[in-house]
């Protein structure tokens, strides 16, 4: 029988001892509670390069857009390249035994290269000039060519 009060006065210690920090995480979170703030101190505004800021943005510098200029269709433009227009980088890889390789354009984006879209072979470092085209994953460089 002293064995069970022995386990009793544990369990009630586990007991008192959960509550105890059950009433302390309670007290953390009304301490921490936003409740009671304004709706001033909590609003958060858009400046015009798009950071968060907690100063409404300067009217002054409100630019009006025309609605002809945005541009909806996303195909066109992928990473900062210009689908279709001729563009200059450096073949960062090329496996002639298999047969495709990437390129770095001035961005910093690579675009994948297949030996079928080369107009004159190339290796690793050469710089080149190439299109761009919407290839399945992607963007693909087309009608590569060394620079001279």
């Amino acid at each position: 029988m002293g064995q069970e009060t022995m386990a009793k006065k544990e369990k009630e210690k586990k007991k008192q001892k959960r509550k105890q920090e059950k009433e302390e995480k309670k007290r953390e979170r009304q301490a921490n509670n936003d409740k009671g703030k304004s709706l001033e101190d909590m609003m958060v505004y858009l400046d015009e390069n798009g950071n968060l800021s907690d100063t409404p943005p300067d009217p002054k510098k409100k630019k009006e857009i025309s609605p002809d200029e945005i541009q909806l269709d996303a195909a066109w433009r992928e990473g900062g390249v210009d689908a279709g227009l001729e563009q200059k980088g450096i073949v960062k890889f090329f496996n002639t035994e298999k047969g495709y390789g990437f390129i770095d354009d001035k961005n910093g984006n690579s675009l994948f290269v297949h030996i079928n879209q080369l107009t004159e072979e190339i290796k690793q470092g050469d710089k080149v000039i190439f299109e761009s085209e919407r290839g399945p994953k992607g963007l693909s460089a087309v009608n590569v060519r060394k620079v001279v």
